[in-house]
């Protein structure tokens, strides 16, 4: 995409639980002007009580979410989404973007599992315990050089990787 065009409509950024995708999702679409989703919140009570629990999701816990993911996307057909979404494996990124009906561009934070144990040992607001973070590396597929995903490790502050995201945006050719 030159500089002077338009920013993707639709943008997931994915990753393991912790690796930011909700607080970069957040300040990606500020900086859009686009509507934030946040994939967790379309998690049927069952699957929030299973992870709480410490067990990780089954290929059928996780359809009908990325579906309602995806569909949730779609509908907002007058503007521009970003949600944040693990899409862990390359089937689970396909299925959400086959979701949506429309090209989608993912932004993959890439992280250390010490990084990003930390980050979850201090973090208490969520329903993800840190124990699930084994299983989360062992289900991730990082992202190929065929899939319409962009790469930013996580180590800078968030403004910064937003910024990074922009420009690797801007200097691709994503979803065109």
């Amino acid at each position: 995409m030159s500089p002077a065009g338009p920013p993707p409509r639709l943008v997931v950024v994915m990753g393991v639980s912790g690796c930011g995708k909700s607080s970069v999702g957040r300040a990606l679409a500020a900086r859009l002007g686009a509507r934030f989703l946040d994939a967790d919140d379309f998690h049927p009570p069952a699957n929030i009580a299973k992870m709480s629990k410490g067990k990780p999701l089954q290929d059928d816990d996780r359809w009908p979410w990325l579906d309602a993911v995806g569909r949730s996307m779609a509908e907002l057909a007058d503007g521009r989404a970003v949600a944040a979404c693990s899409a862990l494996r390359r089937a689970y990124r396909d299925r959400l973007a086959a979701a949506t009906g429309e090209p989608v561009v993912f932004i993959y934070l890439r992280g250390t599992k010490d990084v990003i144990t930390t980050r979850l040992k201090n973090r208490s607001d969520h329903f993800m315990p840190p124990a699930l973070l084994d299983s989360q590396f062992a289900t991730l597929e990082p992202p190929s050089e065929d899939e319409n995903v962009l790469v930013v490790d996580i180590g800078p502050p968030v403004q910064s990787l937003v910024v990074e995201v922009l420009r690797k945006l801007r200097s691709s050719d994503p979803t065109r």
